[in-house]
């Protein structure tokens, strides 16, 4: 019963998007939060401590998000997450074939290691937009949930509307994605295939026998993995929040609020932002540039941001 499917389908992400949504924008805001160790200078060439908030953990920064724009600025990204997340759903559900998923878990088709990658990076590409206006949740302005075309405008350039395929090419970011892809699906995918057994497709069947020794070397391999893995995930949220624009005086990459902004109210008793940015005028010019400027002015452990996050995931993923 398709209908059916499709009703299932859209429950299920009402539930898990109101327990994905804060966390991951939690994520978010605390690997995008600029924390400069150095003094910078001003116009004048004088040197000024960083006002900006200092959050050292996952957690501070959720109680900050609470404290100053309470749980609507949880759930802010609510609506572009969902919207992205129901549109990926429905194509696979649509087209792909019925023996690629059981009990509503869906999964890339089976096709090799290069197979699933050509996949993978197709999936990547086509939620890739959707992955940056989510991203742009770090704006102080409180967005409608209703309203895309006016919460877009806020978030968005004149120049990303008139030609949004230009999100493709901010700088670096499509090449910490890549990255991200391939080494999952080249490298921890094959090892995760060797080392740990995979549920059979048939419940008849036994669930293979684990070597508690292959297990270890897993786990091992998903540590190093976060190594890797971590400072990709934070260099991709630096990327993205970058906004795109014609004028070459913001170097085409800049953080920008337009005119579209001055009818859209902040929250109510916030009297500071949640995060502080990087100086406008100065952007990171893409992957490499991100990685050196991040621990020449905040250290190496800003990279780290959150990596028990990434831990989590891999362990997860191996046991399931």
């Amino acid at each position: 019963m398709p209908g059916l499917e499709y009703l299932v389908l859209i429950s299920s992400l009402a539930v898990s998007l109101a327990v994905i949504v804060p966390l991951s924008g939690v994520l978010v805001r605390f690997r995008a939060n600029y924390t400069p160790r150095g003094l910078a200078l001003d116009n004048e060439g004088s040197a000024v401590p960083h006002t900006g908030p200092v959050v050292s953990s996952y957690l501070q920064m959720f109680k900050r998000v609470c404290k100053l724009e309470g749980i609507s600025g949880l759930y802010k990204g609510l609506m572009p997450t969902f919207l992205a997340t129901l549109t990926v759903s429905v194509l696979i559900l649509t087209f792909m074939d019925p023996s690629s998923h059981r009990h509503g878990a869906y999964r890339a088709p089976v096709a090799g290691v290069l197979g699933t990658l050509v996949y993978s990076v197709g999936m990547m590409m086509l939620s890739l937009p959707s992955a940056i206006i989510t991203w742009s949740i770090t704006t102080p302005l409180r967005l409608p949930y209703f309203k895309p075309i006016k919460s877009l405008r806020v978030l968005l350039t004149p120049t990303e509307m008139l030609r949004p395929w230009i999100l493709y090419m901010t700088p670096g970011l499509l090449l910490a994605e890549c990255l991200h892809v391939a080494y999952v699906t080249l490298i921890l995918g094959p090892l995760h295939r060797l080392l740990v057994p995979m549920k059979p497709d048939n419940p008849t069947v036994a669930y293979p026998e684990i070597s508690p020794v292959k297990l270890s070397i897993y786990f091992l391999v998903v540590l190093v993995s976060t190594a890797i893995l971590t400072p990709l995930e934070v260099i991709a949220t630096r990327l993205a929040i970058q906004r795109n624009h014609a004028s070459a005086e913001y170097n085409s990459v800049t953080q920008e609020v337009d005119g579209e902004a001055e009818d859209v109210g902040e929250f109510a008793g916030a009297e500071e932002d949640v995060i502080g940015l990087r100086n406008e005028s100065e952007p990171y010019l893409g992957l490499v540039d991100c990685a050196k400027t991040i621990i020449n002015e905040e250290g190496f452990r800003a990279l780290y941001r959150a990596w028990w996050i990434t831990l989590l995931g891999g362990l997860v993923s191996a046991l399931a």
